[in-house]
């Protein structure tokens, strides 16, 4: 198959141009040339799909995977550089496009997330699910063959430059005792990155055409696994230590910000996202202990820089002597 890859270089689209070498396929890349290219790409084509599109006016494609539209306009100035070149259009979306996503269990059938400003070219949080639901619409109103749409959850694994997920395995092998929600039942959802290309690609080679919410089964992993896997790669006399949820949210401790993944009540139903069509088409959850151990290695291999996100060593240990003293203090009888 011939395909054409938008972006190709970082992360998701790192590995989904890895598997698609390993499958055999004649892979194209379009991007701005920041990063070096995937080993086994045949062709790299230079350009910035804010500002030009020229070197897509020539060639064709049986399909293009679309890793990096953030903006409906993006895809509606790609689907009309290629117009009838291409044969299929295989775009990257969100599980961020639901607009309650405070409910358990969504399908691909749930409302999705509107934005006040359908031209806004600035993404947000507020604005970003909405704008990648804008993303979806736009594919299916200008593009004239088959599409799929996938919709990941949160994608971990190696690479990731996010360090959401990698938090967790660089924290525990730093060692000491490590800060962690008292709530090891916990639902954890995501996609290791290598699952996400697989299933993409034989979902593109199949000529899957709908709406997949791709992501770890629902309650396959806990907050529980993910502490375990991490502490089996932790120095000796590593401990988590479980903080009452309701204290952190009183000392100001910042959901998913200052703990990574960390979702209290309602607002971890996003872990339990429905993904069983996409499993019923052929999508495999790579073990939790595997994938931390490939995380920390890639991070290991990199230099070891700080986790980008997550609390500071300093007021983690301040926060373990606060609630350590509060745990202590004598209660009324």
């Amino acid at each position: 198959m011939r395909l054409l890859v938008i972006g190709g270089t970082r992360f998701v689209g790192k590995h989904m141009v890895e598997a698609a070498v390993a499958r055999g396929h004649d892979v194209t890349l379009f991007n701005r040339g920041n990063r070096p290219a995937p080993r086994g790409v045949s062709r790299e084509l230079r350009g910035d799909r804010d500002e030009d599109l020229s070197a897509l006016a020539e060639g064709t494609w049986d399909a293009v995977l679309d890793t990096s539209a953030y903006l409906p306009r993006q895809v509606r100035s790609l689907v009309d550089a290629l117009g009838s070149r291409v044969g299929f259009y295989a775009l990257v979306s969100t599980v961020s496009v639901y607009a309650d996503q405070t409910l358990p269990h969504l399908d691909e059938d749930a409302a999705l997330a509107e934005v006040d400003d359908e031209d806004a070219e600035e993404v947000t949080n507020r604005n970003y699910g909405g704008l990648k639901a804008l993303c979806e619409r736009t594919l299916a109103e200008r593009f004239e063959g088959p599409t799929l749409v996938i919709r990941p959850g949160i994608v971990v694994g190696p690479h990731d430059p996010t360090d959401r997920f990698t938090y967790w395995p660089a924290r525990f092998a730093r060692g000491g005792d490590v800060l962690v929600p008292d709530r090891r039942d916990a639902p954890m959802q995501w996609v290791d990155a290598r699952d996400l290309a697989a299933w993409t690609l034989k979902a593109i080679e199949d000529g899957l055409t709908a709406t997949y919410n791709v992501a770890t089964e629902p309650w396959r992993f806990t907050l529980g696994d993910l502490i375990d896997a991490c502490l089996a790669h932790a120095p000796a006399r590593t401990r988590a230590v479980p903080v009452a949820e309701a204290w952190l949210l009183e000392q100001g401790v910042r959901p998913f910000v200052d703990v990574p993944l960390w979702l209290p009540g309602e607002l971890g139903n996003v872990f339990l996202i429905d993904s069983s069509r996409a499993h019923a088409a052929g999508l495999e959850d790579t073990p939790v202990a595997r994938t931390v151990a490939d995380t920390l290695a890639w991070w290991r291999a990199s230099g070891s820089p700080a986790p980008t996100t997550g609390m500071d060593a300093a007021r983690e240990a301040r926060l373990l002597a606060r609630w350590a003293r509060a745990v202590d203090a004598p209660r009324d009888a």
